[in-house]
């Protein structure tokens, strides 16, 4: 737990914000919640509401801190002051709201760069704001957290898979020991390690397995480059991801497909979601919770292999941001739906802010238990 702003000499600047609070808060207070990544540095803050939570204000912008980061192993001073512009109005946000619960972190680009702790510093030093850097594995256990309520009271198994930008974190979890309305709370309740909580006496959601494969969207792409024919260069990506997953706790085939769930959560399931509805603009109400089977899936791969590098790059179902992009997540995405034995995916426009508040509020006692 970060510490309480200090006073006298040697406090911190007046505008310091201070991070979560130890005392049990007010329902009505706001908590906020912030992730900052490899190219985006984005924000909710939000206020319980029963067993789940109401944003009322949020921030989103490129800063693209990981720039240049696999040549010098460094965050550049440019991305840096980029990303503490961003911040700063993060900051503004946070006061203007009167938060007074919080957490900040930080992922990939800082996990890997050199200098991240000067950064860290430069960040507390020019907005106050209590950035952290979070491990691996609690970012997976975060983006768990965050799709709970999407958790079928049916599920026996679950898979929860976050494709990122250089990374995708995959999750196995055991829910037949936990009573079926009980599931999504289980879930909620997964703490630091990914063990369930000690001090409770009621059935737990076990973790079989979970593994953070170094290839995501980005880093698998740049593994390909060099194959000129596109069809080609997907069908390798997907097997080679498929390889990769190779020290993954085989699931046991077969076992009926009943009481199996896939959550994937990330830019190209929800980007694949979207192109199956045939949103020209985007909606997530329409695409957070939907379940697509593998045949919709498939369809709108071959899609997107139909329209070739230039038809993606103008379908404005698929985005100027996410067009280059959108073939090495398909793959991974295919590989996926191969592996394992169901041919229904969930798709979640949620992941590590909405698993950072979830986790705030579950501790501070302010959410109801269920519905989800």
């Amino acid at each position: 737990m970060a510490p309480k702003r200090p006073t006298g000499a040697g406090a911190l600047p007046a505008h310091t914000v201070e991070p979560h609070a130890t005392h049990m808060p007010d329902p009505a207070q706001l908590y906020a919640a912030l992730d900052l990544g490899t190219n985006s540095c984005r924000m909710l803050i939000a206020r319980p509401k029963g067993a789940q939570f109401h944003v009322v204000d949020s921030f989103s912008k490129t800063v693209q801190l990981g720039q240049g980061l696999e040549a010098s192993g460094k965050l550049s001073r440019a991305s840096m002051a980029r990303t503490v512009q961003a911040l700063q109005i993060c900051r503004r946000k946070i006061e203007q709201h009167n938060v007074r619960h919080m957490r900040l972190v930080a992922t990939e680009a800082c996990r890997r760069a050199r200098n991240a702790r000067d950064f860290i510093r430069y960040v507390r030093r020019e907005t106050g704001l209590p950035l952290e850097i979070i491990e691996t594995e609690e970012e997976a256990r975060l983006a768990v957290i965050s799709c709970a309520p999407l958790v079928s009271k049916k599920t026996e198994q679950l898979l929860v898979v976050d494709i990122g930008g250089g990374s995708t974190e995959l999750v196995w979890i055991d829910l037949s020991g936990v009573p079926g309305p009980d599931r999504p709370r289980a879930i909620m309740r997964l703490s630091g390690g990914f063990r369930g909580d000690p001090a409770s006496l009621e059935p737990a959601a076990k973790v079989v397995d979970w593994i953070s494969v170094p290839l995501g969207v980005a880093t698998l792409k740049d593994q390909f480059q060099d194959v000129e024919d596109d069809a080609a260069r997907f069908a390798l990506m997907s097997w080679y991801f498929e390889e990769k997953l190779a020290d993954f706790s085989p699931y046991n085939s077969a076992q009926a497909r009943e009481g199996f769930q896939i959550i994937g959560t990330s830019g190209t399931v929800t980007t694949v979601a979207a192109s199956h509805l045939g949103l020209r603009r985007y909606d997530r109400t329409k695409v957070d919770g939907l379940r697509m089977s593998s045949d919709q899936i498939d369809r709108v791969i071959r899609d997107y292999l139909a329209l070739g590098p230039e038809g993606r790059r103008t379908d404005p179902r698929i985005g100027r941001d996410r067009h280059t992009l959108i073939m090495s997540g398909a793959a991974i995405l295919q590989a996926l739906m191969r592996i394992w034995p169901t041919d229904k995916l969930s798709v979640a426009d949620r992941g590590l802010r909405e698993g950072l508040l979830y986790a705030q509020m579950s501790a501070d006692g302010v959410l109801e238990d269920g519905p989800y």
